[in-house]
C-alpha cells in the first residue's frame, strides 16, 4: 500500500511534463460509447493525447463525446483485416494502446493479428480477450470482467497459470478487483459495491493505459490503476450513492491523484 501511494505521488509530481499518448481501438454500433469512456479516463489520469480509431458508423458519436479526444475511422462497419495497418500506425504513435472495449462483431483473426503485432504496452479488454489468447501477450495487461475470463480458464485452467505461461498481467474486475501477475493473485483494497456499474471496466482500461503510457511497468500500473479506480469510485459513491455512473467516476480521477 505504501509503495502504491508513493507511486501515485510520483505521478502527481510529474504532471505537466510529457505524460504520454494513448491509442484506442474499440466500439461498435451496439457499444458506441466505450472508446470515448476509455479516452476520457486516460485523459483524466494525465495522458497528453488520446486517439481513438473506430468504425465509420460510430465516428460522429465518439468524436462528439469530448473535444479533447482525437478520433479517426477506418470506413468499415466493424474491425476487419483492412484496419490492421492503420491500427499499427496509431500504436506506433502511442506510448500505450487499448484494444477491445465494445469491439463487437470484429473479425477475430484481425484482432489476433493486431494484438500480435503491437509492440508497445497494451491493454486487451472485453471482446478482444478471446481472440488475443492466440497472440503474443508478453506486453499486455488483460482487463476481463464478468464472464470475459472464461476463455482464459478454458485454455489455461487458471489465471495464475495463464500469467506464468504468457507473461501477461490480468486485472479481474468485479465486486473486488484482483490482479494476477507472475502466478500471484492479490486483491485490491479500494472500491464500493457500486463499481459494478456499466462503464467502469472501460474506465479501468483508460486509467491503466494512461499509467503505462507514462512509463510504469505493467504490474505496477495494474495495481495502481485498480487502486485509483476503487478510490475514485469511493469519492463518486459518497456523493451519488447507488446512482453513481461511470462518468461520475471519471471526472473524479484527478481528485484521487491529487
Amino acid at each position: 500500500m505504501a509503495r502504491l501511494q508513493q507511486t501515485l505521488s510520483n505521478v502527481s509530481e510529474e504532471s505537466g511534463h510529457d505524460n504520454g499518448r494513448v491509442g484506442i481501438v474499440g466500439g461498435s454500433v451496439a457499444y458506441p460509447n466505450q472508446p470515448a469512456l476509455v479516452g476520457r479516463a486516460a485523459l483524466r489520469t494525465g495522458s497528453d493525447h488520446v486517439r481513438a480509431f473506430v468504425a465509420e458508423p460510430i465516428y460522429e458519436i465518439v468524436a462528439s463525446h469530448a473535444p479533447n479526444l482525437l478520433v479517426d475511422h477506418h470506413g468499415h462497419e466493424e474491425f476487419y483485416d483492412g484496419a490492421i495497418d492503420r491500427t499499427l500506425e496509431v500504436a506506433d504513435w502511442a506510448d500505450a494502446f487499448v484494444i477491445g472495449p465494445g469491439l463487437a462483431d470484429a473479425d477475430p483473426d484481425a484482432v489476433r493479428e493486431a494484438v500480435d503485432r503491437i509492440e508497445g504496452p497494451l491493454v486487451v479488454d472485453a471482446l478482444a480477450i478471446e481472440p488475443a489468447l492466440e497472440a503474443d501477450l508478453s506486453n499486455a495487461v488483460l482487463t476481463p470482467s464478468g464472464s470475459e475470463d472464461a476463455p482464459i480458464y478454458e485454455a489455461y485452467g487458471s489465471l495464475e497459470t495463464f500469467s506464468e505461461e504468457t507473461g501477461a498481467v490480468v486485472i479481474l474486475t468485479g465486486d473486488v478487483d484482483e490482479i494476477v501477475a507472475e502466478g500471484v493473485r492479490i486483491e485490491n483494497e479500494t472500491g464500493t459495491s457500486a463499481m459494478t456499474v456499466a462503464g467502469t471496466g472501460d474506465t479501468m482500461a483508460g486509467i491503466i493505459a494512461s499509467l503505462l503510457g507514462q512509463g510504469m511497468k505493467r504490474r505496477e500500473a495494474a495495481e495502481l490503476g485498480a487502486w485509483v479506480l476503487g478510490k475514485t469510485g469511493e469519492l463518486a459513491t459518497a456523493e451519488y450513492g447507488p446512482g453513481v455512473v461511470a462518468t461520475d467516476v471519471i471526472e473524479r480521477i484527478p481528485n484521487t491523484i491529487r
